[in-house]
């Protein structure tokens, strides 16, 4: 549903030509087309999120980096509803790369929470961590809002349906004690319709879980006559701990300054961005879409500045999917995995 018809007819037929020259492919993939020699264009897609959020700008740049240094594939970022979303489009074939959150990715895997109707997807895997998201919460600072739990009886987005905010939202909510369908006039919004909300007054609150800064939000922090608050999650982070995917949060501290009129540090609970692939992705293409990233790097942070935060990964503990193949020979071949069997 994201995807144009043209786009979609392009991956089928990319897809026949695998399975017909796999072998071929992977050649060309791992070598290029040097020699004078033609190939067929391989097209991939990358699922990633809302215009106004960082997995977007991201995801665009990683585009561009494969469809100009990977020889023979040409890469399109797409539009989607973020994690939840993103791991539904992989297990369909409809994307080949994703953005995701770790704690929608492990109720991907053990089909839980939004994936109970699909049952667990067994098939993805886990190529690097990208960077750490910040729940925000975001309420104008007149409101007289301080805490999460003040949110009873308000008119609150939770992000857009099939996002890891939405996920994560009604967590939170949880942990404050608030019931996330009963207790707030829930909408779900992305962010930059949030953003536009509250700064229309239709919204009194907004949960993101994005990187810093987010552009929507700070878009929304220097409207004149406005200011913005975030509101502090410190204390409901012990809370999440039980839960069975507690262990992926941690604290995570937005730098007072990231937004307009906001002067102090702000408690927020933190989670991993992961870029994943399916299990059946060619061994060679996964470590050249991993040699492409790091050897261009400034091409990502160019983009957005939460790139910087991607470095090669030394260990596959505390990954919810396993680490694929491709992705582990490309971190043992650069060292990084020196004691890694």
């Amino acid at each position: 549903m994201f995807l144009a018809a043209a786009i979609l007819a392009r991956v089928r037929f990319a897809t026949s030509f695998l399975a017909a020259s796999s072998l071929a492919a992977l050649v060309l993939v791992a070598h290029g087309c040097g020699g004078g020699s033609s190939c067929q264009t391989r097209f991939l897609s990358i699922g990633t999120g809302g215009t106004g959020g960082v997995y977007y700008p991201y995801g665009g740049a990683l585009a561009r980096l494969i469809s100009e240094k990977v020889p023979c594939v040409q890469a399109t970022a797409e539009v989607t509803g973020a994690s939840v979303d993103n791991l539904k489009l992989l297990q369909q074939g409809k994307v080949d790369l994703a953005f995701t959150l770790a704690d929608a990715l492990s109720e991907a895997s053990q089909g839980t929470g939004p994936f109970e109707g699909t049952g667990g997807l067994a098939n993805l895997r886990a190529i690097a961590v990208l960077y750490t998201n910040y729940t925000h919460v975001v309420v104008r600072a007149d409101s007289g809002v301080r805490r999460v739990a003040d949110l009873r009886g308000k008119v609150v987005s939770v992000g857009s349906p099939g996002s890891g905010t939405e996920l994560l939202a009604d967590r939170v909510l949880a942990a404050a004690g608030l019931l996330p369908r009963q207790h707030i006039t829930r909408h779900t919004l992305g962010v930059s319709e949030s953003a536009g909300a509250l700064k229309d007054g239709k919204l009194d609150a907004f949960f993101w879980s994005g990187g810093v800064p987010t552009a929507a939000i700070q878009d929304l922090a220097a409207t004149p006559g406005l200011k913005i608050a975030l509101l502090s999650q410190e204390e409901l982070l012990p809370r999440l701990l039980p839960l069975r995917n507690g262990a992926l949060y941690r604290l995570a501290i937005v730098p007072a300054g990231t937004y307009r009129g906001i002067a102090q540090d702000t408690p927020t609970i933190g989670v991993s961005n992961l870029l994943v692939v399916p299990a059946a992705l060619e061994d060679a293409l996964v470590e050249t879409i991993l040699r492409t990233m790091f050897d261009n790097k400034p091409a990502l942070v160019a983009a957005h500045p939460e790139a910087a935060h991607l470095e090669p990964l030394t260990s596959a503990a505390g990954l919810p999917v396993e680490l694929h193949p491709g992705a582990l020979k490309y971190y043992r071949e650069s060292g990084a995995m020196k004691n890694v069997p």
